[in-house]
């Protein structure tokens, strides 16, 4: 199951709240992008589709497309600071192919044609 740690939470709350959005959710989707196929993205958004599943952490209302519900499934977003500046961070055991910067993963059993 997809688990965001405190730190996240935070981060989340404190970019709902700088935007004027404190009552958005928290959308968290796979692209493709990146040098090695796909990349995570999230957004804050008033809006849900019927394709989404949404379930509630803490007070955050969290949106995610149901074609992604299974590659999210190990999933834990942190958000950290470090000397390079602050960031969320994805973690997934289940990734063996990413990419040496680390933004970026494949997944072999989507296909894209």
């Amino acid at each position: 199951m997809l688990q965001i740690t405190s730190a996240a939470l935070s981060e989340i709350k404190r970019m709902q709240h700088s935007r004027d959005q404190p009552n958005s959710s928290f959308r968290l989707d796979i692209i493709e992008g990146g040098c090695a196929g796909y990349c995570y993205r999230f957004t804050l958004c008033d809006r849900t589709t019927e394709r989404d599943r949404q379930w509630k952490i803490q007070d955050l209302c969290v949106l995610v497309d149901e074609a992604c519900l299974l590659y999210l499934e190990n999933l834990r977003l942190d958000y950290a600071e470090d000397l390079m500046g602050g960031g969320f961070r994805f973690h997934d055991p289940t990734l063996s192919n990413t990419c040496s910067c680390g933004l970026s993963f494949s997944l072999p059993s989507i296909d894209t044609e």
